[in-house]
């Protein structure tokens, strides 16, 4: 097996079928020198688990792209976050920022995700169609997440396809000469325009996330602007990424399993689960990376000290030695594990809370506004053409009776 494999058309399209051969061929397989794929629920979940192993994001480039890239704007900046960080600093940073993206704040947001979600069914309520992804499921979130930052929309929509070529970067597959030279110009982009906007927030700190970055304290720590503005860069991929693909994926889900549809249409209590169930059959994390930290063995397999683990989350949430006829979309599962669509450990997702509020939000309010909304043609979805976040380019769709 080797980094290719993971960019074919076919696996773009449908990954499940790998990583079924995936997980049945062992549970690590070597990709490279020093590193390795695992697609099985049991070894993913141990190793985001155990502090042995860490990050080490450069590593990680290295091993796909060679030593001399680690360099490069883009790999650097990402480096930064907190997403790429390891105790003690990651312990330090996390404290900080959950003072000020905890679940007070979120509940906050609860008004704000509600009237963005009606502005946007309100633009596209009297027609007769629209496309979910471009007029509902990526908007909502960018505009979420610039009320938060408080940063004008309309500047976001252009920052946006700096993010979209910044995030590519965390593919497995190696990007192209040209994609890794617009992913590094993406990255100096969304760098210097958030570095701007703290500088701004300094002179006159306003009721925003980044304000509150800058007053945070921690047993007399605070957060240094290199911090904010990389992290700031890392809020809004997020933004426009994770939870927008989420809320398309759930949505092909439901259409693909009327009966699931028409379960939840009748009884809107099961939204939550339906969600956690919709992310674990289909989620738009699909990849996660750590580093040995040291010698260890995991499944009968020794990973050396240094050793790069491509963690496969996508596969492990199908893992059916977890989940019973994990390929079927069932919303009353009530055994196997939790999924790892946010993760585990340390690192579990720091947004996850305002992850779901936008997901259940945006899903319950477009099958109420839109009872009998279905797909113009679900067998003609266009994917993208990335192995670490699933979603697809467009999903137009009817609104009116048949």
């Amino acid at each position: 097996m080797q980094f290719s494999d993971f960019s074919s058309p076919a696996f773009f399209a449908n990954p499940y079928p790998m990583y079924e051969k995936i997980r049945a061929a062992g549970a690590l397989l070597p990709v490279a020198p020093n590193a390795f794929v695992t697609g099985r629920f049991e070894v993913v979940d141990a190793l985001l688990r155990d502090p042995r192993m860490g990050k080490t994001y450069l590593q990680s480039v290295a091993a796909r792209y060679g030593a001399q890239a680690t360099a490069q704007p883009v790999f650097q900046s990402l480096n930064r976050t907190l997403l790429m960080m390891n105790p003690p600093s990651h312990t330090r940073l996390r404290a900080l920022l959950m003072k000020t993206f905890n679940a007070r704040q979120i509940e906050k947001l609860t008004s704000i995700v509600e009237a963005t979600t009606q502005e946007l069914l309100e633009r596209v309520g009297s027609q007769a169609g629209f496309d979910l992804v471009s007029d509902f499921a990526y908007p909502l979130p960018v505009q979420i997440i610039c009320r938060l930052l408080n940063i004008q929309v309309a500047q976001a929509t252009i920052l946006g396809g700096a993010a979209s070529q910044l995030v590519a970067a965390f593919d497995l597959a190696p990007l192209d000469a040209d994609a890794l030279r617009a992913a590094d110009e993406a990255a100096l982009t969304l760098e210097r325009y958030f570095q701007e906007i703290v500088e701004q927030r300094r002179a006159q700190p306003g009721d925003d996330l980044i304000s509150a970055m800058l007053g945070v304290e921690d047993a007399g720590s605070t957060l240094t602007d290199e911090e904010i503005v990389s992290n700031a860069v890392l809020l809004f991929i997020a933004g426009h990424e994770t939870t927008s693909n989420m809320i398309g994926n759930t949505m092909i889900a439901l259409f693909r399993h009327p009966r699931q549809m028409a379960a939840l249409q009748q009884d809107p209590t099961l939204l939550p689960r339906a969600i956690a169930e919709c992310m674990r059959y289909d989620g738009a994390v699909q990849m996660l990376v750590r580093t040995a930290f040291e010698d260890l063995t995991v499944a009968g397999v020794t990973l050396a000290r240094g050793s790069v683990v491509f963690m496969l989350v996508g596969s492990a949430n199908r893992d059916p030695a977890m989940f019973a006829q994990p390929d079927t979309l069932d919303f009353a599962r009530t055994t196997g594990a939790t999924s790892l669509s946010f993760g585990a450990g340390i690192h579990y997702c720091l947004g996850a809370r305002l992850a779901m509020l936008e997901m259940e939000v945006a899903i319950r309010s477009l099958l109420a506004r839109f009872p009998e909304i279905r797909p113009v043609d679900i067998d003609a979805l266009e994917w993208h053409r990335r192995n670490n976040l699933r979603g697809v380019t467009s999903l137009p769709v009817q609104t009116g009776a048949r």
